[in-house]
């Protein structure tokens, strides 16, 4: 961070907040306010007579609470700028002036009780989104006893209390007498890997960094008893599986199974653990002096406005998701977008510095182009046809289509930097004037009946998206998974281009059933483009249950990439509803619908398209 503040070609704006980000790639226009520190930060000489003076104490956060910090203060060491700031909350010299020693010590008159914050505007070519994590809080894991039993610690408190720079220079005591513990437990797995409470997934550091707490203890107390609970250790990665010989080597009880319950002595203060030893199949109770629990990574809870800002996917998990997982690790699906660190999964230092120079590389390429490349694949406004509504604004996942203004006269236009072609608002337009390049209404139409133009009563119409759900049937098909050979699928770049009009007009041509398949809602290649290819069928289904044709003839499914045998298992059980499917129901559907045909759809071709270009 020092080196980041002396580099002469970054900026650097601390105690900052993004509070608005627009624009698109190579052209991106984002808000930041800059916090008021209260004291001059390039006046200010660090001197320290004003936290000497400072009457106020607070729980010290860097210190995870285990020391104390004045109202002034320096957030933490070589902190960028090195300068002190003014925590405004705790602080008595405000509004009336109850106190005001600070600023009566400071020789250079560096504090101003009355500064406001700073809003400055930024023209950037590339945004880089490192926000990070944050630890599992175990407070709701009543049975570990954290913050009822002064001696069960996280793994974060840990650090503190171990590091030389920490709030007893690296002498680690317990808390509640301040003497060396004789004996230390870990558990692992606290909050990681659970599906009731904390995340289900495994947070990726925790066992190596209590292998590498419990190697560091038996350096600095070789006495000292050290036992780790786990369900497994997971030691992958260079040099790992080394580490964690040499702790077992070192005397480190390594105990397979998580303690149901952790009680304390009233006068001791020492804990008993109950555990089931799944290596021998007994019920053991440990008597340790401290216990220190391995929390996880969860997503940090105030990311969730940078997710909206930028338009960025989610998983399942919380964190961001990347354009592709082996093509793009980086890339965000906004483009010009990229990912470092931990906002996009949990991992470690070695492999967050990793991906933050793939990152820098990555928007390093972009700022060194002239031009930005873009797929061929964008929507195009006819502007003849638009009637001002705005849907077509609200829809896209992108905000890649500028608002319309009727009394002005300013249509909708299309930011072709910025559209990634998911055709969401071609689907979504009620005039039908938005197209897509290489997508068009017309190659759709003309799709569903070359499929239908024979033996229409034997073939299941599929729509399924490009990224997953078409990937979902090549992957059955490479499987060798079986499935009837006689669904149709018409590929579409997202589920979100399926037109209410496509699939009605599948059933005017006597399609017997229908599918739209697409992403998983956490898996959407488009941010969140499957919420409305769902609420657009479930509309359909209301419509076809009014003019007495079976919903059920319509299906919708999330397949993804990977789900090769829920592909080949929905098309079998399609073709069991095929099969229940009479001639005199379809034939009952195509004369309902053709009478109620609205005119015929406008069915622009390529030389359409190109002809308005030019």
């Amino acid at each position: 961070m020092m080196d980041a503040g002396r580099h002469p070609r970054i900026e650097l704006f601390t105690n900052s907040q993004v509070e608005n980000v627009s624009g698109f790639v190579g052209n991106f226009n984002v808000t930041v306010r800059k916090k008021v520190r209260y004291v001059d930060e390039d006046a200010c000489t660090a001197c320290g007579e004003c936290e000497v003076v400072c009457p106020v104490a607070v729980p010290d956060e860097y210190q995870e609470g285990f020391s104390s910090r004045k109202a002034i203060y320096i957030p933490f060491p070589q902190a960028v700028p090195s300068s002190y700031v003014l925590d405004m909350e705790n602080c008595l010299g405000t509004n009336p002036i109850a106190c005001g020693k600070c600023a009566d010590a400071c020789e250079k008159e560096c504090i101003d009780y009355d500064a406001v914050d700073e809003v400055r505007e930024l023209e950037v070519g590339a945004i880089v989104v490192a926000t990070g994590m944050q630890p599992y809080d175990p407070t709701e894991m009543d049975e570990y006893g954290y913050t009822r039993f002064a001696n069960v610690i996280t793994s974060m408190e840990f650090e503190r209390l171990i590091c030389a720079g920490g709030p007893v220079e690296g002498h680690f005591i317990r808390p509640t007498d301040r003497k060396t513990p004789k004996s230390v437990a870990f558990i692992q797995c606290v909050g990681s890997r659970s599906l009731n409470r904390g995340v289900p997934y495994c947070s990726n550091i925790c066992c190596m960094n209590t292998v590498k707490d419990t190697l560091l203890l038996h350096d600095h107390y070789p006495e000292m008893q050290n036992k780790v609970f786990y369900m497994d250790i997971r030691s992958f990665g260079k040099g790992f599986e080394d580490l964690y010989r040499r702790s077992k080597e070192a005397g480190v009880q390594y105990i397979r199974g998580l303690p149901g319950d952790i009680e304390e002595d009233p006068k001791t203060k020492n804990l008993y653990l109950t555990v089931e030893n799944t290596l021998n199949g007994g019920v053991e109770r440990h008597e340790v002096d401290m216990v220190v629990l391995a929390v996880g990574l969860v997503p940090r809870t105030d990311s969730e406005q940078i997710r909206q800002m930028l338009t960025l996917s989610q998983t399942s998990d919380g964190f961001v998701m990347e354009a592709h997982p082996k093509l793009q690790p980086v890339d965000a699906p906004t483009k010009g977008v990229y990912f470092a660190g931990c906002v996009e999964s949990p991992k470690d230092i070695k492999d967050s510095v990793t991906q933050a120079g793939a990152a820098a590389a990555r928007a390093n390429i972009l700022l060194n182009d002239r031009e930005v490349r873009i797929e061929a694949i964008t929507s195009i406004i006819h502007e003849e046809e638009c009637n001002y509504c705005g849907r077509c604004v609200r829809v896209c996942p992108f905000h890649a289509i500028t608002p319309a203004n009727k009394k002005q006269g300013v249509f909708p236009k299309v930011v072709e930097a910025a559209c990634s072609g998911c055709g969401t608002c071609a689907a979504e337009c009620v005039t039908d004037c938005i197209d897509m390049r290489h997508f068009e209404d017309a190659q759709y139409y003309a799709q569903i009946e070359a499929i239908l133009a024979e033996d229409p009563m034997q073939k299941i119409v599929a729509f399924a998206c490009n990224w997953c759900s078409y990937a979902g049937g090549d992957n059955a098909g490479t499987s060798r998974l079986q499935y009837p050979a006689n669904v149709r699928l018409i590929r579409t770049m997202c589920s979100g281009r399926v037109d209410e009009d496509f699939i009605l007009h599948a059933f005017r041509k006597g399609a017997p059933m229908v599918l739209v398949s697409g992403c998983h809602f956490s898996d959407c290649h488009y941010i969140d483009a499957v919420t409305w290819t769902q609420q657009r069928v479930e509309k359909i289904w209301d419509k076809l249950e009014k003019k007495g044709i079976r919903p059920e003839r319509l299906q919708l499914e999330w397949i993804s990439a990977a789900e090769g045998q829920k592909f080949a298992k929905v098309m079998r059980e399609l073709e069991k509803l095929r099969q229940a499917v009479t001639e005199e129901e379809v034939a009952f559907t195509v004369d309902l619908l053709i009478r109620e045909q609205k005119p015929t759809p406008k069915r622009r071709t390529n030389r359409d398209t190109l002809a308005l270009l030019n």
